[in-house]
This record gives structure tokens, sequence and C-alpha cells, in this order.
């Protein structure tokens, strides 16, 4: 479950989608922060993936 922090923020882990289905081995995995009041859904950010050197799909996991 997320990590509690300040208020209403709590910490959450993003991985990469492309990455998965690929069958590379490894993970692209980025923690950041959002507002549970804000956004009650599951974020979906595009960031680098180093091992595929790209930017892909990065989706919230629990």
């Amino acid at each position: 479950m997320a990590k509690k922090s300040k208020g209403n923020r709590f910490q959450i882990i993003l991985e990469c989608t492309e990455h998965k289905a690929s069958g590379m081995p490894g993970t692209s995995r980025y923690v950041t922060q959002k507002n549970k009041k804000n956004t009650p859904g599951r974020i979906e950010l595009k960031k680098y993936n180093p091992i595929l050197r790209k930017y892909t799909l990065h989706r919230e996991i629990k």
C-alpha cells in the first residue's frame, strides 16, 4: 500500500508498461508523490525508460 506522508500526499510507484510486455529482464520504476484528494484514480505518465532508451507510458502500481 502507499506510504503516508504529509496530509493528503502519498508516495506511489510508477512502472513501465512496455517493458513488462517486451520480456526483457529488469524493470523501469519511478517513485513519486500524488495528492489522493485531487487524483483518486491511478496516474499514467510518460517517463524515460533507460533499458529501452525511449519515453514510455508508466502506470501507478499498488
